[in-house]
């Protein structure tokens, strides 16, 4: 979890093929009317958020059941947010945390995708910090994320 830019997708990818689980991005569970509304750097409100939070909520519950190995990547900047996804002690939370400087300048070289500063300000007005949650620092360089969350998970 995280804002955008802290490197979800990335670390997602690098840790799900670690581990040889699946990996998912909650970005693809938004709606066309979400997704439109980000690209044009309208940030979400909790309405807009609540059928994407239920679509996840029912993917992690099916996971689970069918014992599929997941790696989530998923913003869940809100406390509620995430009661939603912490649905079993399986579910573990890491949190890639960085300044916002940090994340401005890799939103800044980024192409092709949707997110824009002012969705950036909105994301770290909303973000509620988790108080149990492996904590990483996204600044460092993604193997060393990786390996930080294995060693933490271990």
């Amino acid at each position: 979890m995280g804002v955008e830019g802290a490197g979800k997708t990335t670390i997602g990818s690098l840790l799900a093929d670690d581990l040889k689980f699946e990996f998912q991005d909650a970005d693809s569970f938004h709606s066309p009317a979400n997704i439109d509304k980000m690209r044009h750097g309208i940030p979400l409100t909790d309405a807009d958020r609540e059928p994407w939070l239920a679509a996840l909520h029912s993917a992690v519950v099916q996971w689970l059941t069918a014992r599929r190995n997941v790696v989530l990547a998923c913003s869940a900047l809100k406390n509620r947010y995430r009661d939603r996804l912490l649905v079993s002690p399986e579910v573990k939370l890491v949190y890639l945390e960085a300044p916002y400087d940090v994340i401005l300048n890799r939103l800044e070289l980024r192409q092709g995708h949707y997110a824009s500063e002012s969705l950036l300000q909105s994301q770290f007005a909303d973000l509620e910090e988790p108080d149990s949650a492996l904590i990483v620092d996204a600044s460092l360089a993604p193997g060393e994320i990786v390996r930080e969350i294995r060693a933490q998970l271990a």
